[in-house]
């Protein structure tokens, strides 16, 4: 696989990283500590053409693929996890799902709000259904041409600040009858306090990447247009496993920002050990810090491998492998988390001060082994792939082999179960 840019793909890089180290990074440490959406930074980023650069060029977008989207979420999240996250969510995730699966009116629905800089929330955990996200309450009745939501999700991101959502939900016929599981596409107003139903919960007072509210959302006889359910291919009954598919994208792009974050704080590490003296020389004259150094620099290179790999692995209009989406992630989140510790091991105790952003990319990459998949399910997922069957955690009610059913009955469940059990913790 060639791994060397192309000149465009060069460029829009050193534009990311001018933009990250000119407007993102002076403002990183007070958007952490205030909590404050960092809408001067979306400005800056529509500006630039890097939100919604996956939509397609008949929809407003640029049409470029996931590796374009990698290139610029790195820049951003050396500097600022919260904008990298911003990206993430503008180009992956929900915004991917609606482009594959949608009608024109939703794909148009989707890419104008997503273009005017709106951050689009995927909402699918709820208390009692994190990684298991079939167990899942919250349900949608038809009643003519409208369904009418109940339940609650919650650590759904950009909360209260999303005017796009993806909603997911049990699906109910006008009489009473489980249909699967579906996605419907809410637009929230703010300014007209609309849609009624919609209730804005609990803030979660999270560890890290404080710039962007994780909070619960009510849906309270919330009313929604029959036309804004999203259809995938295959029904209902299967197609929520073919919306999860496009959360293989939001992991690549989870993947990244823990690279990045990781990445920040290798380069920080490097400068501050050339510069600290100790002993009557620069502590990078000890070797055990050198050694420290170089495992940093293995594990970020290994990384950044397996994210283009998963990357460049989407189709046209598609959506990355999910087992190389899953590799990527396990490795990227765990070595952002010990790339992190070294830095701050390295700085000392200046890298426990809170004015030291070394602090903040540790607090920050600890979410990544969390969000879009725990470590634990994700590794799973891979070895559902290796052994070529689904096990307990992945399990839809059929033996599979990945990525093609091979129609044998699991004796283990219902045969009325729902639709897929999901690894994915949003």
């Amino acid at each position: 696989m060639d791994f060397e840019l192309s000149p465009a793909q060069k460029e829009l890089q050193a534009r990311a990283r001018a933009l990250a180290q000119t407007h993102m990074a002076p403002r990183a440490a007070e958007i952490d500590r205030t909590e404050a959406y960092p809408w001067d930074h979306v400005e800056r980023l529509g500006a630039a053409g890097m939100l919604g650069m996956t939509i397609p060029r008949e929809l407003g977008g640029q049409g470029l693929g996931y590796l374009e989207a990698v290139l610029v979420i790195e820049e951003m999240a050396k500097h600022c996890g919260a904008s990298a996250r911003i990206v993430v969510e503008t180009n992956m995730g929900a915004i991917g799902a609606i482009l594959k699966y949608g009608t024109p009116t939703q794909r148009k629905v989707a890419a104008d709000l997503v273009l005017s800089g709106d951050k689009p929330a995927i909402c699918i955990t709820e208390p009692g259904a994190g990684s298991a996200a079939t167990e899942m309450t919250t349900r949608a009745d038809k009643r003519g041409d409208i369904y009418i939501l109940n339940g609650k999700k919650h650590w759904i991101t950009g909360g209260g600040v999303s005017r796009l959502h993806l909603v997911f939900a049990r699906v109910f016929d006008e009489r009473g009858t489980e249909q699967g599981i579906g996605g419907f596409i809410l637009v929230r107003h703010p300014q007209l306090n609309t849609p009624k139903g919609l209730v804005i919960g609990k803030r979660e007072p999270a560890l890290g990447l404080r710039g962007i509210p994780e909070t619960e959302l009510i849906f309270d006889n919330l009313e929604v247009p029959a036309d804004m359910l999203l259809m995938p291919q295959r029904g209902l009954r299967h197609g929520f496993r073919e919306l999860m598919d496009a959360y293989n994208g939001q992991r690549v792009g989870a993947a990244t920002v823990a690279l990045g974050l990781a990445q920040g704080a290798y380069e920080k590490a490097v400068t501050y050990a050339n510069q600290r003296e100790q002993f009557g020389r620069p502590i990078a004259e000890f070797q055990g810090l050198q050694w420290m150094l170089a495992d940093m620099s293995i594990g970020l290179e290994a990384s950044r491998a397996l994210v283009w790999k998963a990357a460049c692995s989407a189709p046209r209009g598609g959506f990355p492998d999910a087992v190389l989406a899953a590799r990527a992630k396990i490795l990227a989140a765990e070595t952002a988390i010990k790339v992190t510790n070294d830095a701050l091991q390295i700085w000392g105790a200046a890298g426990y001060s809170r004015d030291n952003p070394v602090e903040r990319y540790l607090r920050d990459a600890r979410m990544f082994t969390i969000a879009g998949g725990t470590a634990q399910v994700l590794r799973t997922l891979v070895a559902a792939s290796i052994l070529g069957r689904k096990l307990p955690q992945t399990r839809d009610g059929y033996l599979m082999t990945m990525g093609s059913d091979r129609g044998t009955p699991d004796p283990r469940r219902d045969k009325q179960s729902a639709p897929s059990r999901a690894e994915a913790r949003m």
